[in-house]
This record gives structure tokens, sequence and C-alpha cells, in this order.
């Protein structure tokens, strides 16, 4: 019988989202195997600049959705926040798991919450939305690019005698790093990043066996809220070359979305809200994202894509 094919960077945390899908995947795909396949992506082999700089988009992706098209792989697994929202002809999003905790955390040697650092202190990160959100509310920090995995980071954190750094939450309570957090950022202020704690499975299009045994796996809550946040985020033209960010939270069927546009330096933060019927998750996105373009984003937006060289938004 031909094994069940997971395609999976080989990061420590991509890894542990890879054996997670497995374990879920097991008892639904018996007595068909389950495996792993390792890709690199651009984004493994660049690691001496910030994303930024080498293209943003997909640099986590495409080589695994290149796989699934060859036939090399069955399944996609992958963190969704880096999967892109323009759909591959070929591939279905078949599957959206329950989702981790969507936040980000605040991680220091030195102090024990963000608004103790003393001015000019320098805060690591590589997401642009983390360093905008922070800049906006501290224009006074330092912030400085911050490659590489998880333990990586956190060993960068001392090496480089940085002040603090911002990872995400749910990154470090899957590698059990949860000790390392010194504070959880208040998402008030610090929106996490679309599809944040959640993981996309993506899979062959025409592959109707692996369509249905994914459909098992999906959390309708979860699908909606991120559902909602990428029709949000291909509303705005954004990815994350773009300082966006965004909350969902469904209450009785009523999902609702706010969502911001930063500026590169933080001095600029455009933000608004939006509910509806949770059935209507794409439809509430595309109209956040109409209500922010109208408030001031689309200026934003253009100008944040000149800055990075940018001309799809």
């Amino acid at each position: 019988m031909n094994p069940l094919r997971i395609g999976t960077r080989g990061s420590p945390l991509a890894l542990w989202q890879a054996r997670h899908v497995a374990a879920l995947l097991r008892p639904l795909a018996a007595p068909r195997p389950v495996e792993f396949v390792e890709i690199e992506t651009s984004g493994d082999r660049i690691r001496d600049a910030a994303l930024s700089q080498i293209g943003g988009d997909g640099l986590f992706t495409k080589e695994i959705q290149r796989a699934l098209l060859s036939n090399t792989v069955d399944i996609a697994v992958h963190s969704l926040k880096d999967l892109p929202t323009t759909r591959v002809d070929g591939l279905s999003l078949a599957a959206v798991p329950e989702r981790g905790p969507a936040g980000d955390a605040f991680v220091s040697n030195e102090y024990k919450h963000f608004d103790d650092l003393p001015p000019g202190a320098t805060v690591g990160t590589s997401s642009l939305r983390r360093r905008s959100q922070a800049l906006h509310r501290r224009p006074d920090l330092h912030l400085v690019d911050l490659r590489g995995n998880v333990e990586t980071r956190l060993r960068k954190l001392k090496e480089q005698r940085l002040d603090a750094i911002v990872l995400a939450e749910a990154g470090l309570l899957r590698l059990g790093l949860e000790s390392a957090i010194t504070e959880l950022l208040d998402p008030q202020w610090m929106l996490p990043a679309i599809g944040q704690g959640a993981l996309g499975l993506e899979c062959r299009s025409e592959d109707s066996p692996v369509l249905e045994l994914l459909d098992r796996l999906n959390h309708r809550a979860t699908r909606l809220a991120v559902l909602a946040e990428r029709a949000l985020l291909r509303g705005l033209g954004g990815g994350c070359l773009v300082p966006i960010g965004a909350a969902t939270r469904i209450d009785a069927e009523r999902l609702h979305l706010r969502g911001a546009v930063l500026s590169r330096n933080g001095d600029r933060r455009i933000e608004a809200e939006h509910e509806g019927n949770a059935s209507d998750a794409e439809a509430i996105g595309r109209q956040l994202a109409e209500i922010l373009l109208a408030s001031g984003a689309a200026e934003l937006l253009k100008s944040t894509a000149a800055s990075t060289g940018r001309n799809d938004v």
C-alpha cells in the first residue's frame, strides 16, 4: 500500500507540526502508512537577510507546493501565516485543524514587561508587522532583524546582547519552550499575523481520497476565522512585506474581525473592525478590507509597497 506522504520543512517547529498532523491522520488513514518528506525552502536556505529583502511571500511554501504538484508528496503542512492567499492552480487548502494560541510573546532576560524597556532598547524580530506595531507603541526603540528557527532566536537574544525579542506564542508552546515567555503581548496593540497559530493542510485538487480524509480534520471555527483573515489580507493586496495584523473572535455564530495596516516605521496606524454571520466569513474579511482602504489604508499600502520595491498592492 502506498504511503501517505507529508511534505514539511525540516525545522524543529515544522517537524512538530507535521508530526502533530500525522498523529491526527494515522487513525483515519489506517492501514495506509504515513511518512514524512523533508523539503528545504528558499526561506531555509537564505538566512543572512531580512525576509523583506529576499522576496517575502511564499519563501517557506513554494518548494513544498511544487512537490505536491509533481506528486512527490500527497499533503503539505504549512504554518498558515506563511501561506500566500493567492490560489495555486491544482492545489486546494483542504483542512485547517484547531488553532493554537494566535498571539505574540515578549521574551527578555532583563525586563518583565515590554513597557519596562528603557529608551533606545534593542529588540529583535524578523516580522515587519511586529516591528511596526512595536515602533507605533514605542518609537524610541531600536528594532533589528532576527532570523533563524525558534531556538536560534532564543540563543541570539543572549549572544547578541539584545534587550528583548518577540516570537509567536504558539511556536514556543509547541516546542516546550513556554518557560522562555516573559509576557504575552496585548492583542489590543500587537495584532497577530493573518493565520498565526493555525496550520494549513494542502493537497492536489483532484486527489479525492486525500481531500475527503483531510476534510475530517477541519475545525469549523478555526477555518472560518482564518478564511475571514485571509480574505482581509487578499482584499488589501498585502503579504508578509506589508505590516498588517488581524484578530478574529466568534461568539454564537457572530464573527468579529479587527484589522490594522501600519507604515513600516510605525508612525501611522489605520485600524477598523467589522462583524457578521460567521458563515459569511470571507465576505466579512473583504468588507473590512474595503473599510480600511476607504479610511486611508490604500495610500498607506501604496507608500509601503514603494519603499519595498513592490508594485502589487
